[in-house]
This record gives structure tokens, sequence and C-alpha cells, in this order.
């Protein structure tokens, strides 16, 4: 135990560099923007040039670039992710407010591919170059080449459209009904997941075609252990470790593309707030939904690094 919280407590102070990182990252990206603030704010009225100068001068954007900075940074320790120029709300409230359902299609997302993953990749290395691999192997092709926006649009024509199993967009609070909730989510869900259970199950099947061929596993068998026992008990936790680091890096392109996914279907999530943001030129609440995933994504990695140590002991041992 005390190992583990020392490398969980070594991986945090790690973790620190890189969010400096990312914020310095977003805060250049969205100052050499072509977004002005004070044009966003005026937006729809003809502001005199005496009116844009007074409030970049009161919302600091006449400062120096350091001294900007500084107080982003400053900000950001205190929870502050700026004001909406458009509707003068606090940043934080819009995305608190958007932040869980997109948390909610990503982890329905993300559980969904697992559970189709898990048991395809293992099946097709048990019976690997037979008619059932065989037949895995090729839906998992097709489905890594299917774009999530194009399954999207598909299971809205056919689910939806054509014989109306699903809403073809919208959300329900769980509070209010929850079958409501999964009904609405089952196909964002659905078209988010494909591509992430596609990758995911040819992860599985070569990492557990490689631990099957160890000579551990031939001498467990040969000493009567019964296969499912040998892979169910060792082998898959062994061949575990490159699957749940391609897991951690695709949580990335889950949180990415509930973006377009959330467009689609009309989900108020964060997805809609930054495209809504973007449209209407409202760099504060870009930037806030932006930092926000990428903490979220780094977050996640370091709860998959944690994994790592509970699911094989070798790696406690090897530091």
């Amino acid at each position: 135990m005390t190992v583990i919280l020392r490398m969980v407590a070594r991986r945090v102070l790690l973790l620190v560099p890189l969010l400096l990182g990312i914020i310095l990252f977003v805060f250049l990206v969205m100052r050499f923007s072509d977004t002005d603030p004070a044009s966003a704010y005026f937006q729809g009225s003809n502001p005199t040039q005496e009116q844009l100068h007074q409030f970049r001068e009161e919302n600091g954007l006449l400062d120096p670039l350091p001294v900007r900075y500084l107080d982003f940074v400053g900000d950001l320790v205190t929870g502050d992710l700026g004001i909406s120029v458009l509707t003068r709300a606090p940043v934080w409230d819009q995305v608190t407010l958007a932040l869980p359902l997109t948390l909610q299609l990503t982890f329905l997302g993300l559980g969904i591919a697992v559970a189709l993953a898990l048991p395809l990749g293992v099946l097709a290395a048990v019976y690997r170059d037979r008619l059932p691999d065989q037949l895995i192997r090729v839906v998992s092709l097709v489905g890594v080449a299917a774009p999530a926006f194009w399954l999207a649009l598909l299971m809205i024509q056919y689910l939806a459209v054509d014989r109306g199993w699903y809403p073809t967009g919208g959300y329900i609070n769980p509070q209010d009904s929850f079958s409501g909730w999964l009904n609405s989510l089952t196909l964002p869900a659905l078209a988010l997941a494909m591509p992430v259970a596609a990758q995911l199950t040819r992860v599985v099947r070569t990492a557990v075609v490689e631990e099957l061929d160890r000579d551990y596993v031939r001498t467990a068998i040969g000493g009567g252990l019964p296969p499912v026992v040998v892979v169910g008990r060792n082998v898959l936790r062994n061949a575990l470790i490159n699957p749940l680091t391609v897991l951690g890096l695709r949580v990335g392109y889950l949180l990415g593309g509930a973006v377009v996914i959330e467009t689609i279907f009309a989900l108020p999530g964060m997805g809609k707030l930054m495209i809504d943001a973007v449209r209407n030129g409202d760099p504060a609440v870009v930037q806030g939904v932006v930092l926000t995933t990428a903490v979220g994504f780094v977050l996640v990695n370091l709860l998959i690094d944690i994994l790592y140590l509970l699911v094989n002991p070798r790696l406690r041992s090897a530091t």
C-alpha cells in the first residue's frame, strides 16, 4: 500500500508542470486568436472607439501579456474561469451546467466500448485464426474505419426516423425519468463507443494472444487447470496493461468526439456550449471548456496509471 501511495504521489507531482503547460498553451492560443472580447461584448451595436478602449482597460486586456497570464493563473487557482462577455455570467456556472451531461455521455460510451471489446477480444484470441476470430477482426476493422459522426447519422436515420425506436435528439434528466434518460443517450453513446470498441477489441485480442503463448499458461493447463480459469484469473489480468493504455488515450477521443455528437443530437453539453461560444465569439467560455476538458483528460490518465498498479503487481516491484 505504501508503494502504491508513493507512486501515486509521484505521478501527481508530475501533473503540475503538465497542467501549467496546458494552461500556457490555451492562454497563448486564445490571446493570439482573431477573437476580440470587446467586439463580442458590443455585438449587434456600433460601439465607439472610446467604448471599446474603456472595455479593454476595465477587463485588463491592455495589460502586458505576462501580467495577464499571471492574473489568468491566479484566477484559475481560485476556481475562477472568467466571465462570459455575452451573458456576463461566470464561465464556471455554465461549465457546471453542461459538464454532467458530457460526463454521462462519455462514461456511458466508455462502458459500452469496454462491455463489447473485452469479451470479443478474448473470444477472438481463444479462437485465433478460426471463424470467430476472422469475423471479429473484419467487424473491428470496419468499426475502426467508421467515424463517429457518420455512425450517428446512420443511427438517426434507421433507428430513430425510420423505426422510431429512439428520439432523434434532445436530453431527458435522469431525475425526471431514468428510462427516458437512457433512451435519449443510447444512440449518442453507441455512436461514440463503436470506433473505440473496435480498436480496443483488436488490442485486447493481440494482448491475450501474446499471453496465451507464454509458458506458464501451457504449464497451468497441462497441470489440469480448466482453460476458463487460467484465462479468467491469470491471462486476462496480465494482458490488461496494453488495453488500459489504449483506453486511457481513447477517453480523450470520447471527450473530443462528444463535441460533434452533442451537436448532432442537440444535447446541451460541453460540446454545444463550446460550439455556441465559438460561433458567438465568447473566448472566456471557449477557454473554460477547453481547460476543463484537458484537465479531465489528464485526471483520467492518472486514474489509468493507478489501475496499472492494481492490475499488475510487476509494475510495483519494478519501481
